[in-house]
């Protein structure tokens, strides 16, 4: 009962005073303090005698003139913070290395890459005396110093040597991604000595200082929006090769003299090219499943109000007259043969199996 009566009081007491001014309000007790600094004034220096050794004093806390203004009265809003710009970005372009070996990872497809580093390298000065894009290589002539851009040649150390240059664009771990590997190789000025290519760096340094070179110029286009003609793309995933033939049984053969990956990426994009619809694909069976009765869809194409309100074509129509097929990519060596089947134990007809791989061939760049 007297805890009821203690507390009945307090609240008595704090409803009497929760009105006072002296208490609560601008010039009371427990007044807001948070715009008080807007009416300091800053006091005269402290006055030292003259005899006096004394340290220079600065003020400890300051305060700004534009502040202690007289225009500024009544209450301070504090604006809101703004929002933090970020100002890194995840680059496209990366450098590598693992022991002994360095390399330079980018998010482009190799097609993309292998011509941006070719072209790096001819803007620099370099000939090229050897490429080829089928497998992503291309090497230098053997070259002076004096004979490169001043920018790049005056990091290699080239005064007294002449080097040549091999460079390897492949396919990156993952999809749509490219490696690439500089390799060097030096003799001294006027030397007619042959050598031939190391299977490790001899001349770290001179790697390092062409592959810095290069990252920072593919980092630099990729910011400008650099971009790569669709014809160089071809040539590089273009088989060196393409023969279409049939085999003992009478079955037509698409011969490819490249590897997997570059023949898988090719012929999918031959496939487009001829306007064959892929339904399905699968890169670790080496499959594209193709519906020969339908035009190649296009991924970024989307129904349109008509096409949403009514369901668009019949499914049941378009599995009516569809044509399905498989084509395969088999390796064989150093080659990849394309042959078109119907199922997985029934060819296709040879007709049927020779006008696809034609078309195929036909677009192959």
């Amino acid at each position: 009962m007297k805890r009821l009566a203690g507390l009945s009081t307090l609240a008595l007491i704090i409803s009497a005073t929760s009105g006072c001014g002296w208490l609560w309000g601008d010039d009371g007790y427990f007044r807001d303090r948070g715009s008080d600094y807007l009416s300091a004034r800053q006091v005269a220096p402290m006055q030292v005698p003259v005899d006096g050794d004394i340290r220079p004093l600065d003020p400890l806390l300051p305060i700004p003139s534009q502040v202690a203004d007289s225009t500024h009265t009544g209450e301070y809003e504090v604006p809101r913070p703004q929002r933090l710009q970020v100002a890194a970005q995840v680059s496209d372009f990366s450098i590598q290395s693992s022991e002994d070996s360095r390399w330079l990872v980018a998010q482009r497809a190799p097609a993309q890459v292998w011509a941006a580093t070719r072209q790096f390298f001819v803007q620099n000065g370099f000939d090229i005396a050897d490429e080829r894009p089928q497998t992503g290589e291309f090497s230098t002539a053997w070259q002076r110093g004096d004979q490169l851009d001043p920018a790049v040649a005056r990091n290699l150390g080239l005064q007294d040597d002449e080097a040549r240059v091999r460079v390897r664009v492949e396919p990156g771990v993952q999809r749509n991604t490219s490696e690439v590997y500089v390799l060097s190789v030096k003799r001294p000025l006027g030397s007619s000595e042959e050598i031939t290519w190391p299977q490790t760096a001899s001349n770290p340094e001179l790697d390092r200082v062409l592959l810095d070179e290069l990252h920072a110029k593919l980092a630099s286009s990729a910011e400008q929006a650099g971009s790569v003609s669709l014809l160089a793309e071809r040539d590089f995933d273009a088989p060196s090769r393409v023969t279409l033939s049939d085999d003992g049984a009478g079955i037509p053969v698409l011969q490819l003299e490249t590897d997997f990956d570059r023949a898988w990426s090719s012929v999918g994009r031959a496939l487009q090219a001829g306007d064959v619809r892929v339904d399905d694909l699968d890169r670790s069976l080496g499959v594209y499943y193709v519906n020969l009765a339908e035009g190649a869809k296009d991924p970024q194409e989307k129904p349109g109000f008509f096409g949403r309100l009514f369901g668009g074509e019949d499914k049941d129509e378009i599995e009516a007259r569809a044509e399905r097929y498989q084509l395969r990519l088999t390796r064989a060596g150093d080659k990849v043969l394309v042959t078109l089947d119907k199922g997985i134990d029934a060819v296709a007809p040879a007709d049927v199996a020779r006008r696809v791989l034609s078309l195929i061939k036909d677009n192959l760049g």
